[in-house]
């Protein structure tokens, strides 16, 4: 499957917004700032065909499930449902829950108790490696959640089995919860921190098409240790009102901002 990586980023900003507008919902700002981030990931990398969900393919979890809209907006775009369905979002009876639901087609793992989505991959490709399978899995983590002892638990235990197939994305959009994330908890230096635990370690900027797409395409980063990819993201991207603002972890635009916001996109196409 190939989609161009750019005009799915705009589509799936454009969805998150809309489900998020709808349902009077939260964390819009933390899921446009990983849009293109996952329109490269589907749109060009995994090995995933919706229609033969099997084994032999590619794995990914999304450990910030708080960011679910974002997730559940590539997958319709993808095929694993109907686009339509993306309008029952955070609605009563709706399969589309506010943080992202195993029960939804292509999501392989509920997740929104952040800081368990990790220990996860990790025995995902610990599985594949010593089942001789060529399985490739894939987290994409909050840079908030790498407050949680469980995250390093799984970063020493993947370089130990030399988790080659592994490759975690950290969005670091410098903002959590409560605050920006070197004033509640510092994390830095984040690379420096997993080069320590022996991971091969590369920083990029997470809105760079062309620099997400041939970071992925260099996996692994290097053989015999798993991948981890620092990305600069910006809460809001896209959206000038809403870039970098704490405030968009919570708040759901009014229709006169989603109108706005839309407009900033292109119309929302």
């Amino acid at each position: 499957m190939y989609i161009e990586p750019s005009a799915l980023a705009r589509r799936i900003r454009a969805h998150s917004l809309r489900m998020v507008h709808q349902a009077g919902a939260s964390h819009i700002g933390s899921s446009l700032s990983i849009a293109d981030l996952l329109a490269v990931l589907y749109g060009c990398i995994l090995k995933i065909d919706p229609k033969a969900p099997g084994p032999q393919r590619d794995h990914f979890l999304l450990s910030k499930g708080h960011a679910a809209a974002a997730l559940y907006a590539t997958l319709a775009e993808c095929g694993f449902f109907p686009i339509e369905e993306l309008d029952s979002y955070c609605q009563d009876g709706s399969l589309l829950l506010g943080h992202s639901s195993h029960c939804v087609p292509g999501v392989e793992f509920s997740t929104g108790s952040l800081g368990h989505a990790l220990p996860v991959p990790c025995g995902l490709a610990l599985a594949a490696k010593r089942d001789r399978r060529p399985e490739r899995v894939f987290a994409l983590l909050s840079d908030g959640e790498l407050d949680e002892g469980s995250n390093w638990e799984a970063a020493l235990f993947a370089p130990h089995h030399r988790l080659d197939n592994l490759t975690v994305i950290v969005d670091f959009n410098k903002i959590q919860s409560f605050g920006a994330v070197r004033d509640v908890l510092n994390l830095d230096p984040i690379g420096d921190k997993f080069k320590a635990c022996q991971w091969a370690v590369r920083e990029i900027d997470g809105h760079d098409i062309t620099q997400i797409l041939s970071t992925l395409n260099s996996l692994p980063l290097e053989t015999g240790k798993p991948s981890f990819i620092l990305a600069n993201t910006i809460k809001g991207k896209g959206i000038s009102f809403m870039e970098g603002k704490l405030a968009w972890h919570y708040k759901s635009p009014t229709g006169e901002q989603l109108l706005t916001a839309l407009e900033e996109l292109g119309g929302g196409a």
